[in-house]
């Protein structure tokens, strides 16, 4: 399935039916008043988040969505019928915005969220509504209100625990593989991650949700490479897992190239908690290592970890750091909902 996190959708309420103009017509009923049934009413166009989705992709292949009109009035005292609903069906995370993509009308952060974009026109009363004691016959029935119309854009942003950014071939994909059910394309060269990845990571019993996200280079934010669009998957994460590739030649350089992308992207992403892990360990000396760490400690104001995703050297460490963080903010902002997954345990 393709990863798609923005459409651009047009939507339409039904409009009202219309009222009728009827009178009752029986043998040997002389007067036998207005009986003429009111218009139902449009249907709704409504936005759910629901279950099994991350990705928009539905709403590439078709942009345009109506929903029935209500029926027309009928003699008798017939209402007519209402018409149907248009659900559409989002993954949990979908933000909506009016068609500047500025202001924000809904944010569906749990299962089951529902929101109201469109409501459906009433529909026009007959003439039976009229009838009073000084006007027995009204000859007349009001027209259905219209439907409304407006262009809206989905803008998916992953909800996840936890985020990991670096360098393209830091390690990050492996990282994920190794840690969770998650089976993420890894091969030797830059940008093997097209778009964000999702996995269960589980930790002493403990389950929380990391995200992999595309590699940042220098100039993202201007369009460089994949650019920052994916950043916005991390805006919800608790916690940062910033990966510096040991084998690289400049680890210092690294940090700082990917911290200044999340500086010039902002959303608060610069003040979000931060894990720095040298990542690629074993394929390094115990001197290269703590040469590394010397290094990466003078750029980040913090030590940072060391791990190899392929040999587990300091995973169950990495982990345990990133549920600490996640644990106290979890307890500050309260859990949110977590869907139970297989796991990998240290």
């Amino acid at each position: 399935m393709k990863f798609l996190d923005e459409a651009k959708v047009y939507i339409q309420s039904g409009a009202g039916g219309n009222g009728c103009v009827s009178f009752r017509r029986e043998k040997f009923i002389e007067f036998g008043g207005p009986n003429g049934g009111d218009g139902g009413r449009g249907g709704d166009v409504i936005v759910e988040a629901v279950d099994g989705l991350n990705t928009l992709i539905d709403y590439r292949y078709q942009q345009h969505f109506k929903a029935k009109r209500g029926g027309n009035g009928m003699g008798k005292d017939r209402h007519g019928a209402n018409g149907a609903d248009v659900v559409l069906k989002v993954p949990v995370g979908t933000q909506i915005y009016e068609e500047d993509g500025e202001t924000l009308l809904a944010d569906l952060e749990k299962i089951g969220d529902r929101v109201v974009l469109a409501r459906g026109g009433n529909g026009g009363f007959g003439n039976a509504h009229f009838k009073t004691s000084t006007n027995r016959a009204p000859r007349h029935a009001n027209p259905g209100q219209p439907g409304e119309e407006r262009t809206i854009r989905l803008r998916l942003k992953l909800i996840a625990d936890a985020g990991l950014v670096g360098l393209p071939n830091a390690g990050k994909s492996t990282f994920l593989a190794t840690v969770s059910a998650a089976r993420p394309k890894i091969a030797d060269y830059p940008f093997t991650t097209l778009h964000p990845q999702l996995g269960v990571v589980g930790v002493d019993g403990r389950e929380f949700v990391l995200a992999d996200l595309p590699g940042l280079i220098e100039g993202a934010h201007e369009g460089v490479g994949l650019g920052d669009r994916f950043l916005g998957h991390v805006e919800r994460c608790r916690v940062l897992l910033h990966l510096v590739d040991g084998t690289g030649e400049d680890v210092a350089a690294a940090y700082k190239t990917v911290r200044g992308e999340l500086e010039a992207y902002g959303q608060g992403l610069e003040d979000k908690p931060e894990i720095v892990a040298l990542s690629k360990a074993d394929a390094l000396t115990p001197e290269a290592i703590a040469a590394k760490i010397k290094a990466l400690k003078r750029v980040a104001k913090k030590t940072p970890l060391v791990l190899s995703a392929h040999s587990r050297q300091g995973v169950p460490e990495v982990l345990r750091a990133l549920f600490d963080v996640i644990d106290s903010a979890r307890a500050k902002d309260g859990p949110r909902e977590e869907k139970a997954a297989p796991a990998w345990q240290p």
